[in-house]
Parts: structure tokens; C-alpha cells; sequence
């Protein structure tokens, strides 16, 4: 078993007491470590990473967060530096924050990462901000998780305030802005009633007002570090009651109780398999991510030794899938009529795209990635292998041809149809890479479509891109 130490960071959350419990009980922390009313935020993460661990991972959670599901047997068969954890937020839907699953190299990288000096990312997400640059000389990407956990639910006027003033000045992208759009079309509240969502809407409106775009990383860490006292004028002047009112186990249970419809993601009795069916460049990584986003853990291409063993001896009971609910990518097109046997109720997922675009990314793709080579690393050495052995299995040859992948294109398509002939509702084709999303995917898994915009990994950005020039090659002829 792996040794675990809880980090649990709490600030005014009505949850908190609550949350800490709940904590307790489906980590199973071998430590316990709380941080208590630090602000802002970069102090906090500061003094959390000056925290002397003895362990194998740190979890770091908010007080915000209740936690529905034990998850320590998830973090004993962990070997990821990172996992984020998707959770059930009460005003944006499925997102991964709040819960932080880091192994402890990367814990100690993080707290040896110089702090970047007039850096608006760090003032605003001051621990993704060390992460990503200490994950960086790692190699390392960061995984996701599924859980059963409530985000922002049951949580006072004051919190919501401070939280949603935030939101909005980490939402001054323009892929940001639009998520935070799409999230606030859906906050319906009654008329003449205010609410937390009312109170969330309140706050974007009153960032907006008061911080500038043009404001310095320093005007922007200055107002976050002011946000309690802007907090409290507010309610004043809104007329709102300040109180806040104690949370207990039983509102919880009793909200659940009236709640008993709701998916709770992190449950893996009732949920199907599912199996991506697309070949390679025909956005299997934005399946991957939408499906996650929809609750789904699904690998993408994997090249761990025991799937590698498992699929290359006509094994179909995956090791791989006690863990994950399904697979993307090549990996299962040669054998996805055994795994539709071995997986009873599975669903099925053909990413298509446009041919002559899919065979020049392919060809973009295979460039300097061959299938012999010599390696020392052993872990490099399984990759290869089951690069070796899948290109062989669905094309039939080990570097791009051309004339080869476009007869494989139009044949996989044909034979998965026709498997699937008698069974429609067990398969989607989804053309991902043309913009098509969540509007056909989530109502094919039964899932409710989500606030936020379908993870597109770069096909449509691509396609653009190539659309526009295109049109500036026009326009000089």
C-alpha cells in the first residue's frame, strides 16, 4: 500500500468540517496536515509546500469538495506524478479541481521551482502555475479521474462571492471567457429570488467592473488579497445576512436522499464499456477527453507491458480495464469484436474525418517516429513493440503509405458498419475533427450535456488553420 499524507486546505467554506471528514474516511491519510485560513492563495500553496512529507503521494484538497466515494484504492495502484480529479460542480458541471493526487518527486519539484517574478499566471493559479513547470523537465503530462464528488455545493454567500470575482479574472482568455459564458446561460434562478447563483453572477459582474483589463499582475494579486473585505461590503450593501450557517452529515444525507436521480460519476456498477473504434488522426485524444468529461476513464493508446502481453496472446480479459472503462485509439481495432464479446453492453465510438486531411496528418504524424530503432529504455522498448505490433495489425505495413492507409480508411469504416449493422444503438460514428461533440455523444452514453465546450485537441484548430490559408494562397493568385 502506498503511504499517503492529506493535505486539507480550508478558508471560510461552509463544507469544511464536513469535507474534513469525508476525507478522512475515503483517503485513509497516513498524516493529516490542515492549512487553515491562509490568504490568498500563493501564500497558501507557499506554506504547503514547505510541508516536510514522508510519504509516497500528497493529496491536496479544498474544503469545498465533498468527497462521495472511497478513492484510496485508486491512489494504492497509482503510479501517475499527477492526478487531477473530475468533479459534480454546482455551478459549471463536470470539471477536474479540488482534489490533487501528486507523487512526492513531483511534490518536492514543485517546491524547488523558483517563483516566477511578475507572472499573472501565478497570481492567479499559483499551484498549476509550479506544476506544469516542474512537470515540464519530468516528461511527465498530467492524468484525470473520475470520482464521486460535489464541488461548490452548500456553500455561503461570502465564499461564492470571493470565488466568482476570481473565476472571472481567470477567465480573460478567450477560451476561458466562452466557458464561463457557457457555465452562466445555465445559472436559471426565479424571479425577484436571490440565490448562490445569483450571488455568482453578482461577482463576475462586480470583477469586471473594478479590474481592468490593462491591471498589472500586481493590481490583480492586490485585489485578490482584498476580496474578503470586498466580500463583506457587498453583502452589506446587497442587504444580504453575512451568517453563515452550520453544515452537518444529515443536510448532506438529506440532499442526496432527494437527489437519488443524479449520476454519481465515480461509480463503476451500471456503466458500459466504451471502446473508440477511429484510427490514429481522427481525434481519438478529443474522444479521450470528451468521454472523461462525460465520467468515462478511458485510456488512450496505451503501452504498459501487460496490455501489450495481453493483446499480442489473444487475451481479452484486460488487466487494464479493472481499472479504466474502456479504450481509444488503434489499440482496439483489432480486436474490438472480442472485446464486444468479453465486454457484454459495451458501446462503440467510430471517429471519422475527412480522408485527404486524415492521410496528411498521418503522413505529419509518422514523420521521425519509426518502428524499429535501437532503444536502451525498457519502457521505450514495450512502446515499440506495440507500435510494431499494431501498425502491423491494421494497415499492414510499419510506415506510412499512402495508397495503403486510404484502402484501410475506407475498409475499417465498411467492416465496423457492417458488424454493427443489426445493433445501431451500440454504435456512434462522430465526426470530431468537423466540429460534431457532445450534442452526439452524451446522449448516446445517457449522459446530460455538459456546461462546458467539447475538448477539441487540435483537429478543428488544424482545419482552420489550413482553411485560412488556403484562402490567403487564393486571394495572392
Amino acid at each position: 500500500m502506498a503511504k499517503v499524507d492529506l493535505v486539507f486546505r480550508r478558508i471560510d467554506e461552509r463544507t469544511r468540517d464536513v469535507a474534513l471528514e469525508l476525507a478522512i474516511e475515503n483517503i485513509q491519510p497516513d498524516a493529516l496536515h490542515v492549512i487553515d485560513n491562509v490568504r490568498p492563495f500563493t501564500e497558501c500553496v507557499a506554506q504547503m509546500l514547505r510541508i516536510d512529507h514522508d510519504c509516497d503521494y500528497v493529496v491536496y484538497v479544498d474544503a469545498d469538495c465533498l468527497i462521495l466515494e472511497n478513492i484510496r484504492p485508486f491512489i494504492d495502484s497509482c503510479d501517475a506524478p499527477y492526478v487531477d480529479a473530475y468533479v459534480s460542480d454546482r455551478f459549471r458541471g463536470r470539471l477536474h479541481c479540488g482534489v490533487h493526487i501528486t507523487r512526492i518527486d513531483l511534490v518536492r519539484a514543485m517546491a524547488a521551482v523558483e517563483v516566477p517574478a511578475d507572472d499573472l499566471k501565478y497570481v492567479l493559479r499559483p499551484e498549476s502555475r509550479l506544476r506544469n513547470l516542474a512537470m515540464k523537465p519530468m516528461g511527465s503530462a498530467k492524468q484525470f479521474r473520475n470520482f464521486d464528488i460535489l464541488h461548490d455545493h452548500f456553500q455561503a454567500y461570502h465564499h461564492i462571492f470571493m470565488k466568482y470575482a476570481l473565476r472571472e479574472l481567470r477567465s480573460r482568455t478567450k477560451e476561458q471567457r466562452q466557458r464561463l459564458t457557457r457555465s452562466m446561460k445555465k445559472w436559471e434562478t426565479t424571479e425577484g429570488v436571490f440565490c448562490d447563483l445569483t450571488m455568482a453572477r453578482h461577482a463576475v459582474e462586480y470583477a469586471r467592473r473594478e479590474v481592468p483589463l490593462t491591471a498589472t499582475p500586481d493590481e490583480v494579486h492586490d485585489f485578490i488579497a482584498a476580496l474578503p473585505e470586498y466580500a463583506d461590503a457587498e453583502l452589506v450593501r446587497l442587504g444580504l445576512d453575512g451568517g453563515e450557517y452550520p453544515f452537518t452529515r444529515d443536510d448532506l444525507d438529506a440532499w442526496l436522499a432527494a437527489n437519488s436521480d443524479r449520476i454519481a460519476y465515480g461509480q463503476k456498477a451500471d456503466k458500459p464499456k466504451v471502446f473508440g473504434l477511429g484510427l490514429s488522426r481522427t481525434g481519438t485524444r478529443s474522444l479521450t477527453a470528451g468521454l472523461q468529461m462525460l465520467g468515462f476513464d478511458c485510456s488512450h493508446y496505451p503501452i504498459d507491458e501487460d496490455t501489450y502481453i495481453e493483446i499480442a496472446n489473444a487475451q481479452y480479459d484486460l488487466t487494464l480495464l479493472r481499472y479504466f472503462d474502456g479504450l481509444t485509439d488503434i489499440t482496439t481495432i483489432p480486436i474490438y469484436q472480442q472485446l464486444d464479446r468479453q465486454y457484454p453492453g459495451s458501446k462503440f465510438v467510430l471517429t471519422i474525418r475527412d480522408k485527404e486531411s486524415w492521410l496528411g496528418s498521418c503522413s505529419r504524424h509518422y514523420y521521425n517516429r519509426p518502428a524499429f530503432k535501437d532503444v536502451d529504455d525498457p519502457d521505450e522498448e514495450v512502446h515499440l513493440r506495440m507500435r510494431q505490433f499494431l501498425r502491423a495489425a491494421v494497415y499492414g505495413c510499419y510506415n506510412f503509405c499512402p495508397e495503403r492507409f486510404s484502402w484501410v480508411y475506407d475498409q475499417h469504416i465498411k467492416n465496423v458498419k457492417d458488424y454493427f449493422r443489426e445493433r445501431p444503438e451500440d454504435l456512434l460514428i462522430i465526426d470530431i475533427c468537423s466540429g460534431e461533440g457532445f450534442e452526439k455523444l452524451a446522449p448516446f452514453l445517457e449522459r446530460p450535456k455538459p456546461a462546458e465546450a467539447f475538448p477539441h485537441k487540435g483537429a478543428v484548430l488544424s482545419r482552420n488553420m489550413a482553411e485560412a490559408a488556403a484562402l490567403q494562397k487564393a486571394r495572392v493568385a
